[in-house]
């Protein structure tokens, strides 16, 4: 009886202290979070900034950044990409530092010909060092509907999510002599930009400018993170934020998988597999699961 009772209480207990699904995202209006960086007049505003359009022609893009700079959190936005033959375009939703040896944190969707599936890159920087991306293609059309893309930074991951899928993660392996973005207060931000001399097959495409002006959605505009000065190098509530307790140190068993069926079904590029460019394989790769 004893055995069995001690065998109840482990099978109660343990998941308590297993991962969780992150939060459900809170939405606010633009205003609330974001103000605009440059071209203000290619963004609209529609249902009192419940929902923004930023626009590319031929003579800009544009973007916006947070009012807030941050060190961790949970960072959420729903885009709808730009639709038909967006070849040529990027829409980036990313988070990044201010200085010379910068952290970033990099969501970027890459257009392409009408009838040709975007392509979603991610990398992450840290102490300026980047070279670290990874390409999927979506299991979804990003043009018909808004999708939510998500981003969890902690001390000891971070982790990449579309539709509360894991599609990456980054693991803390400072201990293997790897730069882990841990001190450096970030700022968020999100752009429509021509990048036709790379974005779209290696820059083979270009940007057909007769289809202008290109037009992505965003709404959400979801902010949950440590709120820190860009001279802090510390977060003053880690450890009080439901991001940084226990639970969200790893993936649970079923975020794995999904995110072994991502790996297997969708990607087409990663940075750990590529031994052309990188004959050592880089240390966290391993750890993040990525062979």
């Amino acid at each position: 009886m004893g055995f069995k009772i001690m065998l109840f209480f482990l099978v109660v207990v343990v998941p308590a202290v297993m991962a969780a699904t992150p939060r459900r995202p809170i939405d606010v209006p633009f205003q609330k979070n974001y103000v605009p960086t440059w071209a203000t007049d290619h963004i609209k505003y529609i249902d009192g900034g419940n929902q923004a359009t930023l626009s590319l022609d031929k003579w800009t893009g544009t973007g916006f950044q947070s009012k807030g700079t941050y060190l961790f959190g949970h960072f959420s936005m729903q885009i709808k990409m730009v639709p038909g033959d967006s070849a040529g375009t990027v829409t980036a939703f990313y988070l990044s530092s201010q200085n010379s040896e910068h952290d970033e944190i990099d969501f970027e969707f890459l257009g392409n010909r009408s009838g040709q599936p975007y392509i979603l890159q991610t990398n992450v920087f840290s102490g300026g060092k980047g070279d670290r991306e990874q390409r999927i293609y979506l299991w979804f059309d990003p043009t018909k509907d808004f999708h939510s893309y998500s981003i969890l930074w902690n001390m000891h991951q971070i982790v990449f999510f579309v539709d509360d899928i894991p599609i990456r993660v980054f693991k803390n392996s400072k201990d293997l002599g790897v730069r882990y973005p841990f001190n450096q207060p970030m700022k968020i931000y999100s752009s429509l930009w021509n990048a036709d001399d790379w974005a779209t097959r290696g820059g083979l495409e270009k940007t057909d400018w007769s289809k202008a002006p290109f037009v992505a959605a965003y709404k959400g505009f979801h902010i949950d993170g440590c709120e820190a000065s860009v001279a802090h190098s510390e977060c003053p509530t880690l450890g009080r934020r439901w991001w940084d307790q226990k639970e969200f140190d790893d993936l649970d068993g079923l975020q794995w998988r999904r995110l072994k069926w991502v790996r297997l079904k969708y990607t087409i590029y990663n940075y750990c597999n590529d031994r052309v460019r990188y004959p050592n394989m880089s240390p966290e790769c391993s750890r993040d699961r990525d062979i």
